[in-house]
């Protein structure tokens, strides 16, 4: 097991709740960003204290702001002013580099690679709590509360289709519509391609998912309906854009019917 490195300075909790135990793994945010995002992953390790412990080992060069425990303890790891390296790769509304504007929760669960338990509710009590003083604090509209797989999709999944992102929603915590009921008709996919897919394409795009409008139903397209699906329309992640899921990706674009806890 990795050991926590005791030579990160301790420093005073951003979130009165927090526990803290620094990690080495952070730095300045880089051409004057300030926070205006939040990222919520799930760690994908069998413990919450392995999670923990790794994300505060050198050699991990990983970290995040926060760890939320599934007993709803939290414990700050990298303090919000800093750059934590919890985002790897990845856009948001074509700005790349995403660590230096956003704050990351990591969330213990084992993920999709132990069958994704569900998150316990006092966990989720916990990330409530938490990202709703974050996003008060800086200022972040509920559009910009978002999943790892969101601003990394074809690389990251988490924090999975089980997350309970409507119930956050509801409770002040994100952006979401209610999901439209599954049904028939056509389906865009793989082999599609012409003024359908282009709307599409430019649909995801302004909502912040980094595609490229191609006009061609190609394999990073299906990847991100896949993860647009995961957040916003979990009932049936295939990557397939039904009616469902270009209903539910026009209302959130034109606020219909929008929960939001945009300040």
């Amino acid at each position: 097991m990795s050991v926590i490195d005791r030579s990160a300075a301790m420093f005073d909790p951003d979130f009165a709740g927090a526990q803290v135990c620094p990690s080495p793994n952070f730095g300045e945010r880089r051409g004057g960003e300030v926070p205006d995002t939040l990222i919520l992953h799930y760690t994908g390790m069998e413990t919450g204290q392995g999670a923990q412990d790794w994300l505060c080992a050198r050699e991990s060069e990983v970290s995040s702001h926060y760890l939320v425990h599934e007993d709803g303890r939290i414990v700050q790891m990298v303090r919000e002013a800093d750059r934590a390296w919890h985002a790897g790769r990845g856009s948001w509304q074509g700005r790349d580099d995403v660590n230096s504007y956003s704050i990351g929760i990591e969330i213990a669960n084992p993920g999709h690679l132990q069958g994704l338990p569900d998150f316990p509710d006092i966990q989720i009590q916990a990330v409530l709590e938490l990202g709703r003083d974050i996003c008060k604090r800086h200022g972040i509209p509920g559009k910009r509360v978002l999943g790892h797989s969101d601003i990394a999709p074809g690389r990251k999944v988490d924090p999975g289709e089980k997350f309970p992102w409507e119930r956050l929603a509801a409770d002040g915590l994100g952006h979401f519509v209610a999901t439209t009921p599954v049904s028939g008709g056509r389906r865009l996919g793989p082999d599609d391609d012409g003024p359908a897919v282009v709307a599409l394409q430019r649909l995801l795009a302004r909502y912040g998912y980094g595609i490229a409008i191609t006009g061609i139903y190609d394999k990073l397209t299906q990847i991100v309906v896949q993860e647009f699906q995961r957040h916003f329309r979990p009932l049936e992640v295939d990557g397939l854009a039904d009616v469902a899921t270009c209903t539910t990706l026009r209302k959130l674009l034109y606020n219909k019917s929008v929960i939001d806890s945009s300040p």
